[in-house]
């Protein structure tokens, strides 16, 4: 009883709710991007913004490359209710609430929400308790998470495979370079492309090596295999791009989809010169906190619009990698993500996804977005975020839950 009257007394307990469902437009299934095996959807999120007793707001996102009926579905059987008086300050007892405790109730089998949906929904909620404690404090993010730089490094990302939904993925000299030089035309110094998705190994080769000799030698590569390859494979691919002088920055998710940490640690030692990353797919810190200690990764992908505790658990993994050596470069949003980046030591650089055709949404959804500028842009001391949501792209995108 105590501690109800000391919540509601809080400035910083949590009044009301506001929730959307984002859903990208589809593209035609001939334009639709593919990674090496599987297609990537427009962008779907779950926009939650947190309105508190003081005045102040906040925002988070939860990204969803699976059908988003499954996080829509928990706002709809009062999820809400459970984060509606709470103190938006108390981070972690929240995250414990909604998260830990709850995906292992017999409430959360009742109602049918899934442990894929609460991971993702803490992950919003999360992320809008910090902006709304930002704003609360007057403070960017990054100032808050330990404000050791205003500016980061980015990256763009494109060079997806075509082909429709055919079993043979296709390419286009043509396409390609056109994609390529609008990376660079909007000021991108650093280039992540796909591979992995074509039937021999040598055409993949073929394929990178095109890739570098358009972007020139003095652009930064980054090799994405999504999880494609069997361990042979990716060390025949990684000697293959050792000796065509394709110098990957860094090569990501080499290996199978079951992230065998054993395996990343045998290609980190076969091929110390070039660095493993991996860490997007897994949704979990502690998932990612096996691969940190096992030291399997060199640079740790994590996103916090993904994984379970938003920010309160993606500071805990930035710390554990920072303690270990390894860099942090996050998975998407990339001026969400900025944050965690500037305000660790280790924090290495971030992906923006700038192709409006790849991801429509998230190309309008901030008023305000950074400006990449050399392949870098520098946060802003706006409190929170820093980010002003467009009320037209919500309109245009939004399905209203809350």
């Amino acid at each position: 009883m105590l501690r109800c009257s000391l919540a509601r007394l809080s400035p910083t307990t949590i009044e009301r709710l506001e929730v959307y469902a984002l859903r990208g437009t589809p593209v035609p299934v001939q334009k639709q991007p593919w990674t090496a095996h599987f297609p990537v959807p427009p962008g779907n999120e779950i926009l939650v913004q947190v309105h508190g007793k003081n005045g102040h707001s906040g925002f988070g996102l939860a990204s969803s490359y699976t059908d988003i009926k499954p996080l829509v579905h928990p706002w709809q059987t009062g999820y809400g209710d459970l984060i509606v008086g709470e103190d938006a300050a108390r981070t972690e007892h929240l995250f414990q609430k909604i998260f830990t405790d709850l995906t292992t109730s017999r409430l959360a089998t009742a109602k049918g929400w899934s442990r894929e949906a609460l991971t993702r929904l803490s992950a919003a909620v999360d992320v809008a308790c910090w902006d709304f404690i930002g704003k609360t404090a007057g403070l960017p993010l990054y100032k808050l998470f330990g404000g050791f730089r205003d500016e980061v490094d980015c990256y763009g990302t494109c060079g997806y495979y075509r082909g429709g939904d055919g079993p043979r993925a296709t390419w286009s000299k043509t396409d390609l370079k056109t994609e390529l030089q609008m990376m660079l035309d909007q000021g991108h110094r650093a280039i992540k492309i796909k591979t992995g998705g074509l039937p021999t190994l040598a055409e993949d080769m073929e394929r990178l090596c095109f890739i570098r000799e358009t972007i020139g030698p003095d652009t930064d590569l980054m090799v994405d295999v999504n999880r494609a390859w069997d361990l042979r494979t990716a060390q025949e691919g990684m000697k293959l791009m050792k000796s065509l002088n394709i110098n990957p920055r860094w090569l990501e998710e080499p290996v199978r989809w079951q992230d065998d940490a054993r395996m990343m640690k045998i290609l980190k030692r076969d091929f110390p010169e070039i660095p493993i990353s991996g860490g997007e797919s897994e949704s979990i810190s502690w998932r990612m906190r096996s691969m940190i200690e096992e030291q399997a990764i060199s640079i740790c992908q994590f996103d916090v619009t993904m994984m379970a505790g938003g920010f309160t658990e993606g500071r805990k993994v930035a710390a554990l990698c920072d303690m270990n050596h390894v860099n942090v470069a996050p998975h998407h949003d990339c001026f969400i993500h900025a944050h965690l980046v500037a305000g660790s030591r280790t924090g290495l650089i971030v992906e923006a996804f700038t192709d409006p055709e790849r991801d429509p949404l998230q190309a309008e959804l901030y008023e305000n977005a950074p400006k990449i500028e050399g392949g870098k842009f520098k946060l802003s001391d706006e409190p929170g975020l820093g980010l002003r949501l467009n009320p037209k792209a919500i309109e245009k995108y939004g399905e209203r839950l809350l």
